[in-house]
C-alpha cells in the first residue's frame, strides 16, 4: 500500500466517504497532495452541496462545515485535483420509497 500511494501509477483516484466532513479534513487535505481525483461519498456529500446553494432536504449535514466544504474544493481546484461528488443523488422529503 505504501509504494501504491508515494509513487501510484496516474491517474491517481481516491474515494473517500462518510457521514461527517469535519471527521475526514486531514485525509481530505492529504490525498490533494497525491491524487488527481478525489471521489466524495456517503452523508457527507450533503454538506458539500448544501455548500454550494443546493437543496438537500432533511439530509445530514454538518451546518458548521459549510465554508470549510467550499474551502476544500477551492484548495482541490487550486491543486488541480477533480474533486467530484455524485450527480445521481435523489432528494426527497422523507426517507420512503414513494417519496
Amino acid at each position: 500500500l505504501h509504494s501504491a500511494v508515494e509513487t501510484p501509477v496516474r491517474p491517481f483516484a481516491a474515494v473517500v466517504g462518510g457521514a461527517k466532513v469535519s471527521t475526514k479534513i486531514t485525509v481530505l487535505e492529504s490525498l490533494m497532495d497525491k491524487c488527481d481525483k478525489i471521489l466524495v461519498s456517503g452523508g457527507m456529500i450533503f454538506t458539500f452541496l448544501k455548500a454550494r446553494g443546493l437543496s438537500i432536504g432533511n439530509s445530514i449535514v454538518e451546518e458548521d462545515c459549510l465554508e470549510l466544504a467550499l474551502s476544500l474544493e477551492k484548495k482541490a481546484k487550486e491543486k488541480g485535483v477533480e474533486f467530484i461528488l455524485p450527480t445521481d443523488v435523489v432528494i426527497a422529503d422523507k426517507f420512503d420509497n414513494s417519496a
